[in-house]
């Protein structure tokens, strides 16, 4: 058993972490040597850089996990943390020098690359000058020109069709722009539109049940003239509607002659 993980589960799965990376670190710088390309050094010297930095921050986590358990630990306890947290700084550093000889070696590659091509072109350069005539050099600075004069000609149309590019992109933005006012003042039209339809809608649901209201009253008004009717022929006897304009016998009337 760990002997971390009697005294803090935390601690022994830091300490696990730390030592995977370190065996990675191990495996990495060794077939670092055995790669011959400069690339692929530097991606993996890249890769091996990333994985020192989350080491030295698991190392500073570790540190404080043991201050935070040093009021806790007896003494012998927290003298053996820190012998343990030395002992992982000692190894990364050695990767980190290990790490920098790479480095160093993989500049001087980069330098013996650039600086030799660059004395070779030189020299043959100066040769090929001291070997041409006043008017080879005039003719050479001439074409030289006319290669500047076309090469700046070719970046005043570059310019020229950004320059339209950007006014057409310009001019589909405002159309985009005018096309979408168009669009909220349509929208806002059938908002007004569905209002006043709405509002039409209920005052013709208001008319229609006042004249619901209206022929019911007439009805019942129907119905009662029938039922009188329909008494009246029953009984006509009956006193109690034969003062009923309309349904009252005719009355007799007396011719009163006045002497003169």
């Amino acid at each position: 058993m760990d002997p971390l993980s009697a005294i803090s589960e935390e601690l022994a799965e830091i300490d696990g972490q730390i030592a995977d990376i370190f065996r990675a670190l191990s495996n990495g710088f060794q077939k670092l040597e055995k790669i011959k390309d400069s690339n692929r050094q530097s991606r993996q010297l890249e890769e091996l850089t990333g994985k020192m930095r989350e080491c030295k921050r698991l190392i500073k986590e570790f540190d404080r996990e043991i201050k935070d358990m040093e009021s806790r630990n007896d003494p012998a306890t927290t003298k053996m943390l820190n012998e343990k947290k030395q002992s992982m700084i000692k190894e990364l550093n050695s990767y980190v020098a290990l790490k920098k000889q790479f480095a160093t070696n993989l500049d001087n590659k980069k330098i013996d690359l650039f600086d030799g091509p660059t004395e070779e072109l030189g020299e043959e350069n100066v040769l090929l000058a001291s070997n041409m005539s006043n008017q080879q050099l005039m003719d050479n600075g001439h074409q030289m020109m006319d290669e500047t004069d076309q090469a700046i000609e070719r970046t005043k149309k570059v310019v020229h069709d950004t320059v339209n590019v950007g006014t057409e992109t310009a001019a589909a933005l405002k159309a985009q722009t005018e096309q979408m006012s168009r669009i909220v003042n349509e929208l806002d039209s059938i908002h007004f539109s569905i209002k006043k339809a709405s509002q039409l809608v209920k005052e013709i649901g208001r008319q229609v049940a006042t004249d619901k209201c209206i022929m019911a009253l007439l009805f019942l008004i129907v119905v009662g003239v029938i039922a009188i009717i329909i008494v009246k022929i029953a009984n006509p006897n009956n006193k109690d509607i034969r003062d009923i304009p309309g349904l009252a016998p005719p009355a007799t009337r007396k011719l009163l002659w006045y002497p003169r």
